[in-house]
């Protein structure tokens, strides 16, 4: 949780302060988890490989990076506006574009703004799972990123733990089959269900607003 205080660094009792380049805050201390999961672990292993390619690049090349970041914002949890550092624009790009099974590239690129997605329906059962979304087919050059939760309580209304199942050609047409997918990373769907999902178009390294939706296993 984010404060605003005297500063502060290290733990007592259950607490732990701390800083970062967006300000105070405190957690729970509490020793992390490590699953060690086959995602978790190819995550380290390209954060890893992002770093060692970053202090390869020029200075220019960092210093073009360190431009994008500036034009790339985001919103934090208490509703403040922040930008990203070079290193971390650097990081977003790439990593989009290694789950789009493109290349990673060393110099800067313009921002690319691919249009949201305007309609979502969810087809699902024990046996069936179709994405049907609009516009489609995609436009040229657009790519799909379907993220799906692990099953829920009918009940539940929010979500929070999304897993990417796939990721579409450029251009897909409407309805996407991912029940093959979704049963190999989270297992096959159960009459009575609710699962989560969210869709990203993705272009160039950059992707659009999340289209949100959930649907219980009928």
């Amino acid at each position: 949780m984010k404060f605003l205080g005297d500063p502060r660094s290290g733990s007592y009792q259950g607490l732990t302060a701390s800083r970062n380049r967006f300000g105070q805050y405190m957690r729970t201390r509490a020793s992390p988890v490590q699953p060690r999961t086959v995602p978790q672990v190819n995550q380290r292993a390209r954060m890893t490989t992002n770093a060692a390619a970053w202090r390869s690049l020029t200075d220019a090349q960092r210093a073009g990076w360190a431009a994008l970041g500036l034009s790339i914002s985001r919103t934090d949890s208490l509703g403040q506006t922040y930008t990203l550092n070079g290193f971390a624009a650097y990081c977003l790009v790439n990593n989009n574009k290694l789950d789009a099974g493109d290349a990673a590239i060393s110099d800067a690129t313009a921002i690319v703004t691919p249009a949201d997605l305007l309609t979502v329906t969810i087809t699902l059962t024990s046996a069936a799972l179709s994405i049907a979304y609009t516009a489609t087919p995609l436009a040229a050059g657009v790519r799909l990123f379907i993220w799906a939760s692990p099953q829920r309580s009918a009940g539940r209304k929010f979500e929070g733990d999304y897993r990417l199942l796939s990721v579409t050609a450029a251009a897909a047409a409407s309805p996407s089959n991912s029940l093959a997918a979704y049963t190999a990373r989270l297992g096959a769907p159960v009459t009575g269900n609710r699962i989560f999902f969210s869709l990203e178009t993705y272009q160039g390294g950059f992707k659009g607003s999340p289209f949100n939706v959930s649907q219980v296993v009928a």
